[in-house]
Protein backbone atom coordinates (compact mmCIF):
# COMPACT_ATOMS: atom_id res chain seq x y z
CA UNK A 1 0.00 0.00 0.00
CA UNK A 2 1.39 3.34 -0.59
CA UNK A 3 0.41 6.95 0.13
CA UNK A 4 0.82 9.74 -2.17
CA UNK A 5 2.11 13.08 -1.84
CA UNK A 6 1.94 13.40 2.16
CA UNK A 7 4.22 15.52 4.40
CA UNK A 8 7.73 15.38 2.42
CA UNK A 9 8.76 14.46 -0.57
CA UNK A 10 5.34 15.61 -2.42
CA UNK A 11 4.07 13.82 -5.66
CA UNK A 12 6.07 10.98 -4.50
CA UNK A 13 4.72 7.61 -3.56
CA UNK A 14 5.53 6.83 0.39
CA UNK A 15 5.08 2.99 1.94
CA UNK A 16 2.23 2.80 4.41
CA UNK A 17 3.39 1.13 7.48
CA UNK A 18 2.33 1.02 11.15
CA UNK A 19 4.49 1.86 14.14
CA UNK A 20 5.25 -1.03 16.91
CA UNK A 21 6.25 0.12 20.33
CA UNK A 22 7.33 -2.84 22.51
CA UNK A 23 7.77 -1.53 26.26
CA UNK A 24 10.38 -3.77 27.62
CA UNK A 25 11.49 -4.36 30.83
CA UNK A 26 14.88 -2.97 30.71
CA UNK A 27 14.07 -0.93 27.28
CA UNK A 28 11.94 -0.42 24.43
CA UNK A 29 11.99 -1.67 20.98
CA UNK A 30 10.45 0.23 17.95
CA UNK A 31 9.70 -1.37 14.47
CA UNK A 32 8.04 0.00 11.70
CA UNK A 33 5.88 -2.61 9.66
CA UNK A 34 4.07 -2.96 6.16
CA UNK A 35 0.85 -4.18 5.41
CA UNK A 36 2.59 -7.31 4.13
CA UNK A 37 4.28 -7.79 8.21
CA UNK A 38 7.59 -6.84 6.38
CA UNK A 39 10.00 -4.89 8.93
CA UNK A 40 10.78 -2.04 7.70
CA UNK A 41 13.52 -0.61 10.16
CA UNK A 42 14.10 -1.24 14.00
CA UNK A 43 15.34 0.53 16.83
CA UNK A 44 16.19 -0.62 20.53
CA UNK A 45 16.78 2.23 23.46
CA UNK A 46 17.34 1.33 26.92
CA UNK A 47 16.29 2.10 30.44
CA UNK A 48 17.83 1.38 34.31
CA UNK A 49 15.70 -0.76 36.43
CA UNK A 50 15.58 0.34 40.24
CA UNK A 51 16.06 -1.43 43.10
CA UNK A 52 16.22 0.57 46.12
CA UNK A 53 15.93 -2.30 48.71
CA UNK A 54 16.34 -5.78 48.33
CA UNK A 55 13.47 -7.54 46.16
CA UNK A 56 12.47 -4.14 45.01
CA UNK A 57 11.98 -3.34 41.23
CA UNK A 58 11.09 0.06 40.16
CA UNK A 59 11.42 2.15 37.31
CA UNK A 60 10.08 6.33 36.46
CA UNK A 61 7.81 5.83 33.99
CA UNK A 62 9.42 9.12 32.45
CA UNK A 63 12.42 7.11 31.46
CA UNK A 64 9.91 5.09 29.45
CA UNK A 65 8.72 7.92 27.54
CA UNK A 66 12.20 9.50 26.92
CA UNK A 67 13.62 5.84 25.46
CA UNK A 68 10.06 5.40 22.83
CA UNK A 69 10.53 8.81 21.47
CA UNK A 70 14.47 8.37 21.01
CA UNK A 71 13.75 4.86 19.16
CA UNK A 72 10.63 6.73 17.61
CA UNK A 73 12.98 9.17 16.52
CA UNK A 74 15.69 6.94 15.13
CA UNK A 75 13.38 4.82 13.05
CA UNK A 76 11.34 7.69 11.47
CA UNK A 77 14.87 8.93 10.16
CA UNK A 78 16.25 5.68 8.50
CA UNK A 79 12.53 5.82 6.91
CA UNK A 80 12.17 8.98 5.43
CA UNK A 81 10.07 7.78 2.63
CA UNK A 82 7.69 5.82 4.89
CA UNK A 83 4.32 6.95 5.77
CA UNK A 84 2.98 6.00 9.23
CA UNK A 85 -0.49 4.92 9.42
CA UNK A 86 -1.35 3.46 12.58
CA UNK A 87 0.47 2.86 16.24
CA UNK A 88 0.82 -0.30 17.79
CA UNK A 89 1.96 -1.43 21.35
CA UNK A 90 2.57 -3.86 23.55
CA UNK A 91 4.84 -3.44 27.08
CA UNK A 92 5.91 -5.63 30.13
CA UNK A 93 3.07 -7.54 31.86
CA UNK A 94 2.11 -7.31 35.56
CA UNK A 95 3.38 -3.92 36.06
CA UNK A 96 1.40 -1.00 38.39
CA UNK A 97 1.77 2.41 37.34
CA UNK A 98 -0.74 4.22 39.66
CA UNK A 99 -1.62 7.82 37.49
CA UNK A 100 -3.70 10.90 38.53
CA UNK A 101 -4.53 11.98 35.43
CA UNK A 102 -1.64 10.61 33.03
CA UNK A 103 0.88 11.61 35.53
CA UNK A 104 2.02 9.00 37.69
CA UNK A 105 1.71 9.13 41.67
CA UNK A 106 4.80 7.26 42.28
CA UNK A 107 7.47 5.22 40.16
CA UNK A 108 5.89 1.87 38.55
CA UNK A 109 6.25 -1.06 40.63
CA UNK A 110 7.76 -4.20 37.75
CA UNK A 111 6.62 -7.93 37.77
CA UNK A 112 10.40 -9.08 39.04
CA UNK A 113 9.30 -7.15 42.67
CA UNK A 114 8.54 -9.30 45.11
CA UNK A 115 7.57 -7.05 47.94
CA UNK A 116 3.87 -8.24 48.26
CA UNK A 117 4.78 -11.58 49.39
CA UNK A 118 2.77 -11.27 52.51
CA UNK A 119 -0.28 -9.51 50.75
CA UNK A 120 -0.82 -13.01 48.97
CA UNK A 121 -2.27 -13.90 52.35
CA UNK A 122 -5.41 -12.01 51.65
CA UNK A 123 -6.13 -14.06 48.13
CA UNK A 124 -5.27 -17.23 50.36
CA UNK A 125 -8.42 -16.71 52.47
CA UNK A 126 -10.45 -16.35 49.42
CA UNK A 127 -13.02 -19.29 49.28
CA UNK A 128 -11.32 -21.78 46.72
CA UNK A 129 -14.43 -21.49 44.22
CA UNK A 130 -13.79 -17.82 44.19
CA UNK A 131 -9.78 -18.42 44.00
CA UNK A 132 -10.32 -21.17 41.20
CA UNK A 133 -11.69 -18.57 38.74
CA UNK A 134 -8.61 -16.72 38.59
CA UNK A 135 -7.40 -19.85 37.01
CA UNK A 136 -3.84 -18.40 37.76
CA UNK A 137 -0.79 -19.21 40.47
CA UNK A 138 -0.51 -16.49 43.60
CA UNK A 139 2.58 -14.48 42.66
CA UNK A 140 3.77 -11.67 44.34
CA UNK A 141 4.65 -9.88 41.50
CA UNK A 142 1.51 -9.10 40.01
CA UNK A 143 -0.52 -5.85 39.85
CA UNK A 144 -3.10 -7.31 42.66
CA UNK A 145 -0.88 -7.90 45.34
CA UNK A 146 1.42 -4.80 44.82
CA UNK A 147 -1.85 -2.58 45.20
CA UNK A 148 -2.64 -4.54 48.41
CA UNK A 149 0.78 -3.73 49.85
CA UNK A 150 0.39 0.23 48.68
CA UNK A 151 -3.01 0.26 50.21
CA UNK A 152 -1.23 -1.03 53.57
CA UNK A 153 2.19 0.53 53.43
CA UNK A 154 1.46 3.66 50.94
CA UNK A 155 -2.13 4.66 51.62
CA UNK A 156 -1.20 8.56 50.42
CA UNK A 157 0.14 6.94 47.32
CA UNK A 158 -3.65 5.40 46.93
CA UNK A 159 -5.71 8.65 47.70
CA UNK A 160 -3.50 10.49 45.13
CA UNK A 161 -4.77 8.02 42.94
CA UNK A 162 -7.11 8.06 40.22
CA UNK A 163 -6.43 4.77 38.35
CA UNK A 164 -4.15 2.07 38.10
CA UNK A 165 -2.64 1.18 34.17
CA UNK A 166 -0.40 -1.24 32.99
CA UNK A 167 3.02 -0.02 32.02
CA UNK A 168 2.02 -0.24 27.85
CA UNK A 169 -1.35 1.31 28.89
CA UNK A 170 0.67 4.55 30.64
CA UNK A 171 3.30 4.91 28.30
CA UNK A 172 0.14 4.97 25.22
CA UNK A 173 -1.50 7.98 27.36
CA UNK A 174 1.71 9.58 26.52
CA UNK A 175 0.40 9.27 22.60
CA UNK A 176 -3.24 9.54 23.27
CA UNK A 177 -4.25 11.35 26.74
CA UNK A 178 -7.61 10.81 28.04
CA UNK A 179 -9.36 7.93 29.76
CA UNK A 180 -7.01 5.19 31.31
CA UNK A 181 -8.13 1.66 29.99
CA UNK A 182 -6.02 -1.36 29.08
CA UNK A 183 -7.03 -4.51 27.72
CA UNK A 184 -7.73 -8.32 28.45
CA UNK A 185 -4.39 -9.77 28.53
CA UNK A 186 -2.93 -7.08 30.86
CA UNK A 187 -6.28 -7.17 32.99
CA UNK A 188 -6.27 -11.07 33.07
CA UNK A 189 -2.37 -11.38 34.56
CA UNK A 190 -3.09 -9.31 37.84
CA UNK A 191 -4.85 -11.69 39.89
CA UNK A 192 -8.18 -9.67 40.13
CA UNK A 193 -9.82 -11.14 36.72
CA UNK A 194 -12.17 -13.71 36.44
CA UNK A 195 -11.28 -15.82 33.28
CA UNK A 196 -14.61 -17.47 33.42
CA UNK A 197 -16.69 -14.16 34.08
CA UNK A 198 -13.95 -12.19 31.74
CA UNK A 199 -14.49 -9.47 33.52
CA UNK A 200 -12.66 -8.32 37.12
CA UNK A 201 -13.31 -10.60 40.10
CA UNK A 202 -15.55 -8.60 42.29
CA UNK A 203 -14.79 -10.68 45.52
CA UNK A 204 -11.38 -11.12 45.07
CA UNK A 205 -11.02 -7.08 44.35
CA UNK A 206 -13.25 -6.53 47.93
CA UNK A 207 -11.04 -9.63 50.03
CA UNK A 208 -7.69 -7.49 48.64
CA UNK A 209 -9.20 -4.08 50.32
CA UNK A 210 -8.15 -2.52 46.80
CA UNK A 211 -10.81 0.21 45.82
CA UNK A 212 -12.77 -0.39 42.78
CA UNK A 213 -12.21 3.06 41.15
CA UNK A 214 -8.44 2.51 40.81
CA UNK A 215 -9.08 -0.44 37.83
CA UNK A 216 -9.81 0.93 34.43
CA UNK A 217 -11.87 -0.23 31.90
CA UNK A 218 -11.26 -3.16 29.26
CA UNK A 219 -11.46 -2.27 25.93
CA UNK A 220 -9.85 -4.65 22.93
CA UNK A 221 -6.64 -5.20 22.49
CA UNK A 222 -6.88 -4.14 18.61
CA UNK A 223 -9.47 -1.71 19.07
CA UNK A 224 -7.78 2.22 18.50
CA UNK A 225 -8.08 3.87 21.61
CA UNK A 226 -7.89 7.30 20.03
CA UNK A 227 -5.96 9.36 17.44
CA UNK A 228 -3.01 11.26 17.35
CA UNK A 229 -4.06 15.07 18.43
CA UNK A 230 -1.72 18.00 16.61
CA UNK A 231 0.51 18.47 20.03
CA UNK A 232 0.99 14.74 20.64
CA UNK A 233 1.76 14.32 16.75
CA UNK A 234 4.59 16.95 17.23
CA UNK A 235 6.40 15.55 20.24
CA UNK A 236 6.26 12.43 18.88
CA UNK A 237 7.50 13.26 15.04
CA UNK A 238 3.90 11.53 13.88
CA UNK A 239 1.31 12.82 11.69
CA UNK A 240 -1.79 13.61 12.96
CA UNK A 241 -5.04 11.57 13.39
CA UNK A 242 -3.18 8.39 13.45
CA UNK A 243 -4.84 5.82 15.40
CA UNK A 244 -3.17 3.87 17.94
CA UNK A 245 -4.12 0.20 19.53
CA UNK A 246 -5.28 -0.27 22.87
CA UNK A 247 -2.40 -3.21 22.64
CA UNK A 248 -1.46 -5.68 25.08
CA UNK A 249 1.02 -7.44 26.83
CA UNK A 250 3.92 -8.61 25.82
CA UNK A 251 3.83 -12.49 25.58
CA UNK A 252 0.04 -11.54 23.64
CA UNK A 253 2.04 -9.39 21.09
CA UNK A 254 4.28 -12.73 21.02
CA UNK A 255 1.82 -14.42 19.81
CA UNK A 256 0.26 -11.93 17.54
CA UNK A 257 3.89 -11.79 15.87
CA UNK A 258 4.59 -15.25 15.94
CA UNK A 259 1.13 -16.78 14.31
CA UNK A 260 1.24 -20.01 15.61
CA UNK A 261 -0.16 -22.77 14.19
CA UNK A 262 -2.00 -25.20 16.98
CA UNK A 263 0.15 -27.48 19.29
CA UNK A 264 3.08 -25.69 19.07
CA UNK A 265 5.21 -24.04 21.98
CA UNK A 266 6.77 -20.97 21.73
CA UNK A 267 10.03 -19.80 23.81
CA UNK A 268 11.65 -16.10 24.45
CA UNK A 269 14.13 -15.12 26.16
CA UNK A 270 14.70 -11.64 26.97
CA UNK A 271 15.17 -10.54 30.72
CA UNK A 272 12.94 -13.26 31.51
CA UNK A 273 11.91 -16.54 30.12
CA UNK A 274 8.35 -17.18 28.53
CA UNK A 275 7.39 -20.34 27.69
CA UNK A 276 3.63 -19.96 25.33
CA UNK A 277 1.55 -22.88 24.49
CA UNK A 278 -1.51 -20.99 22.39
CA UNK A 279 -5.15 -21.36 22.59
CA UNK A 280 -5.76 -22.80 25.88
CA UNK A 281 -9.49 -22.96 27.05
CA UNK A 282 -9.79 -20.64 29.46
CA UNK A 283 -11.43 -22.65 32.72
CA UNK A 284 -11.42 -22.25 36.58
CA UNK A 285 -8.39 -23.95 38.24
CA UNK A 286 -8.20 -24.15 42.04
CA UNK A 287 -4.33 -25.76 41.66
CA UNK A 288 -2.75 -24.03 38.36
CA UNK A 289 0.65 -25.33 37.40
CA UNK A 290 0.70 -22.45 34.88
CA UNK A 291 -0.75 -19.04 34.12
CA UNK A 292 -3.93 -18.52 31.96
CA UNK A 293 -3.91 -15.33 29.89
CA UNK A 294 -6.01 -13.59 27.62
CA UNK A 295 -4.28 -13.24 24.36
CA UNK A 296 -4.63 -10.17 21.88
CA UNK A 297 -7.22 -11.74 19.34
CA UNK A 298 -10.00 -13.11 21.69
CA UNK A 299 -9.09 -16.39 23.40
CA UNK A 300 -6.27 -17.82 25.99
CA UNK A 301 -2.76 -18.88 26.15
CA UNK A 302 -1.18 -20.51 28.85
CA UNK A 303 2.52 -19.71 29.93
CA UNK A 304 5.43 -20.71 32.59
CA UNK A 305 7.24 -17.66 32.56
CA UNK A 306 10.75 -18.05 34.64
CA UNK A 307 11.95 -14.84 35.69
CA UNK A 308 15.77 -15.22 36.04
CA UNK A 309 16.61 -15.68 32.31
CA UNK A 310 18.35 -12.44 30.62
CA UNK A 311 18.12 -11.04 34.01
CA UNK A 312 20.32 -13.78 35.55
CA UNK A 313 23.14 -13.66 32.94
CA UNK A 314 23.46 -9.91 33.10
CA UNK A 315 24.05 -10.09 36.18
CA UNK A 316 26.81 -12.99 35.95
CA UNK A 317 28.34 -10.96 33.38
CA UNK A 318 28.91 -8.04 35.40
CA UNK A 319 29.98 -10.07 37.89
CA UNK A 320 32.42 -11.72 36.24
CA UNK A 321 33.75 -8.74 34.17
CA UNK A 322 32.83 -10.38 31.08
CA UNK A 323 31.33 -9.02 27.99
CA UNK A 324 28.24 -11.12 25.82
CA UNK A 325 30.84 -12.76 23.63
CA UNK A 326 32.56 -14.34 26.29
CA UNK A 327 29.47 -15.26 27.51
CA UNK A 328 28.40 -17.40 24.50
CA UNK A 329 31.86 -18.27 23.98
CA UNK A 330 31.96 -20.26 26.72
CA UNK A 331 30.06 -23.04 25.33
CA UNK A 332 32.59 -23.54 22.51
CA UNK A 333 34.57 -25.48 25.55
CA UNK A 334 33.86 -29.33 26.14
CA UNK A 335 30.65 -29.41 28.71
CA UNK A 336 32.56 -32.11 30.54
CA UNK A 337 34.91 -29.33 31.62
CA UNK A 338 31.82 -27.62 33.48
CA UNK A 339 32.00 -30.96 36.14
CA UNK A 340 29.76 -30.95 38.64
CA UNK A 341 29.22 -27.42 38.72
CA UNK A 342 25.88 -25.83 39.25
CA UNK A 343 24.62 -22.68 38.67
CA UNK A 344 21.09 -21.51 40.41
CA UNK A 345 20.23 -18.18 38.83
CA UNK A 346 17.34 -17.08 41.39
CA UNK A 347 18.72 -13.31 41.52
CA UNK A 348 14.61 -12.58 41.19
CA UNK A 349 11.91 -14.89 43.00
CA UNK A 350 10.82 -17.45 41.11
CA UNK A 351 7.10 -18.47 41.10
CA UNK A 352 6.79 -21.74 38.64
CA UNK A 353 6.28 -24.55 38.86
CA UNK A 354 7.59 -24.02 42.18
CA UNK A 355 8.41 -20.89 44.35
CA UNK A 356 11.77 -19.98 44.73
CA UNK A 357 12.32 -16.79 47.10
CA UNK A 358 14.84 -13.44 46.18
CA UNK A 359 18.75 -13.82 46.64
CA UNK A 360 18.83 -17.69 45.88
CA UNK A 361 21.30 -17.51 43.34
CA UNK A 362 24.69 -19.09 43.27
CA UNK A 363 27.26 -22.26 42.33
CA UNK A 364 27.37 -25.27 43.91
CA UNK A 365 29.99 -27.81 43.20
CA UNK A 366 32.79 -25.30 41.98
CA UNK A 367 36.26 -26.96 42.66
CA UNK A 368 39.98 -25.63 42.27
CA UNK A 369 39.80 -26.42 38.45
CA UNK A 370 36.72 -24.47 38.06
CA UNK A 371 37.61 -20.99 35.78
CA UNK A 372 35.65 -17.93 34.22
CA UNK A 373 34.20 -20.63 31.69
CA UNK A 374 32.81 -22.82 33.87
CA UNK A 375 30.53 -19.56 35.81
CA UNK A 376 30.10 -18.66 32.52
CA UNK A 377 28.16 -21.71 30.92
CA UNK A 378 27.09 -23.10 34.38
CA UNK A 379 25.01 -19.44 33.91
CA UNK A 380 23.77 -20.60 30.29
CA UNK A 381 23.07 -24.21 30.98
CA UNK A 382 20.90 -22.94 34.28
CA UNK A 383 18.66 -21.03 31.47
CA UNK A 384 18.51 -23.82 29.55
CA UNK A 385 17.43 -25.92 32.52
CA UNK A 386 14.71 -23.14 33.70
CA UNK A 387 13.13 -23.28 30.22
CA UNK A 388 13.29 -27.47 30.10
CA UNK A 389 11.37 -27.14 33.97
CA UNK A 390 9.00 -24.58 32.38
CA UNK A 391 8.04 -26.84 29.23
CA UNK A 392 7.38 -29.83 31.37
CA UNK A 393 4.72 -27.75 33.08
CA UNK A 394 2.90 -27.21 29.93
CA UNK A 395 -0.55 -28.78 28.47
CA UNK A 396 1.41 -28.77 25.03
CA UNK A 397 4.92 -30.29 26.86
CA UNK A 398 5.12 -33.47 23.95
CA UNK A 399 5.12 -31.28 21.01
CA UNK A 400 7.83 -32.05 18.50
CA UNK A 401 9.90 -29.32 18.09
CA UNK A 402 9.81 -25.56 19.68
CA UNK A 403 10.07 -22.01 18.55
CA UNK A 404 12.48 -19.97 19.67
CA UNK A 405 11.80 -16.23 19.17
CA UNK A 406 13.74 -12.94 21.27
CA UNK A 407 17.11 -11.71 21.35
CA UNK A 408 18.18 -14.18 23.89
CA UNK A 409 18.02 -16.75 21.26
CA UNK A 410 19.72 -15.59 18.60
CA UNK A 411 23.36 -17.06 19.11
CA UNK A 412 22.93 -20.29 17.21
CA UNK A 413 25.28 -22.10 20.38
CA UNK A 414 22.86 -21.72 22.84
CA UNK A 415 19.80 -22.74 20.21
CA UNK A 416 22.07 -25.77 20.48
CA UNK A 417 22.48 -26.03 23.92
CA UNK A 418 18.15 -26.10 24.45
CA UNK A 419 18.13 -28.50 21.93
CA UNK A 420 19.92 -30.67 24.05
CA UNK A 421 18.77 -29.98 27.47
CA UNK A 422 15.18 -30.21 25.97
CA UNK A 423 15.70 -33.20 24.14
CA UNK A 424 14.02 -32.25 20.75
CA UNK A 425 14.28 -29.72 17.72
CA UNK A 426 14.46 -26.02 18.21
CA UNK A 427 13.95 -23.50 15.27
CA UNK A 428 14.50 -20.12 15.51
CA UNK A 429 11.89 -17.24 14.01
CA UNK A 430 14.16 -15.03 11.31
CA UNK A 431 12.64 -11.41 12.61
CA UNK A 432 14.69 -10.43 15.45
CA UNK A 433 11.67 -8.04 16.51
CA UNK A 434 8.67 -10.31 17.13
CA UNK A 435 6.85 -9.05 19.61
CA UNK A 436 7.38 -5.35 18.18
CA UNK A 437 6.03 -6.75 14.94
CA UNK A 438 2.53 -8.09 16.37
CA UNK A 439 2.43 -4.57 18.60
CA UNK A 440 2.84 -3.19 14.48
CA UNK A 441 -0.23 -5.52 13.65
CA UNK A 442 -2.30 -4.48 16.37
CA UNK A 443 -1.58 -0.66 14.76
CA UNK A 444 -2.67 -2.38 11.43
CA UNK A 445 -5.94 -3.67 13.43
CA UNK A 446 -6.53 -0.35 14.78
CA UNK A 447 -6.53 1.27 11.11
CA UNK A 448 -9.10 -1.40 10.05
CA UNK A 449 -7.36 -4.12 8.79
CA UNK A 450 -7.44 -7.75 9.74
CA UNK A 451 -4.73 -9.37 12.52
CA UNK A 452 -3.35 -11.75 10.24
CA UNK A 453 -1.93 -14.99 11.28
CA UNK A 454 1.08 -15.29 8.92
CA UNK A 455 3.31 -17.75 9.95
CA UNK A 456 6.63 -16.52 10.60
CA UNK A 457 10.08 -17.71 8.51
CA UNK A 458 12.12 -19.98 10.38
CA UNK A 459 15.56 -20.83 10.87
CA UNK A 460 16.69 -24.24 9.86
CA UNK A 461 15.72 -26.34 12.82
CA UNK A 462 18.91 -27.25 15.15
CA UNK A 463 18.79 -31.32 16.47
CA UNK A 464 19.78 -33.04 19.87
CA UNK A 465 23.61 -33.46 19.23
CA UNK A 466 23.37 -36.41 21.67
CA UNK A 467 27.18 -35.57 22.41
CA UNK A 468 26.52 -35.13 26.28
CA UNK A 469 24.24 -36.23 28.21
CA UNK A 470 22.87 -33.40 30.46
CA UNK A 471 19.79 -35.31 32.30
CA UNK A 472 22.38 -35.80 35.43
CA UNK A 473 23.43 -32.38 35.53
CA UNK A 474 19.50 -31.29 35.03
CA UNK A 475 18.61 -33.98 37.46
CA UNK A 476 21.02 -32.02 40.47
CA UNK A 477 19.80 -28.81 38.86
CA UNK A 478 15.88 -30.27 39.83
CA UNK A 479 17.44 -31.40 43.57
CA UNK A 480 18.85 -28.03 44.70
CA UNK A 481 16.10 -25.81 43.01
CA UNK A 482 13.52 -28.37 45.14
CA UNK A 483 15.70 -27.97 48.32
CA UNK A 484 15.39 -24.37 47.83
CA UNK A 485 11.67 -24.04 47.05
CA UNK A 486 11.25 -26.08 50.38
Amino acid sequence: MRAKGIGRGQGVDRREASLGIDLGTSGVKVALVDAEGMVLAAAAHPFAVRSPRPGWAETPPAQWAVAARAAVAEVLSTCPDVQVIAVGIDGQMHGVVLVCGATPVRDAILWPDSRADAELALWRAVPEAVLATLANPLTAGMAGPVLAWLARHEPGTIAAADTMVAPKDWLRMQLVPGEPVTDPSDASATLLWDVVAQDWSAPVVAAAGIEVRLLPRVWPSSAPVGTLAPAEARSWGLPVGVPVSVGCGDAAATLVGVGPGPDQLIVTVGTGIQVISPGTEPRADAIPRHHTFASATGDYYAMVAPMNGGLALARVRAMVGAGWAELYGSLDSDPRAVRSAVFLPYFAAERLPRSVAAGSAGWNGLGLDSGRHTLLRSALESVAFLTRRAVATLPASAVAELRLVGGGTRDRRFQQLLADVLGRPVRRCRVENVTALGAARLGWAAHGHEVTGAGMELEDALVPSETFDYGPRFDRFQQLTEELAG
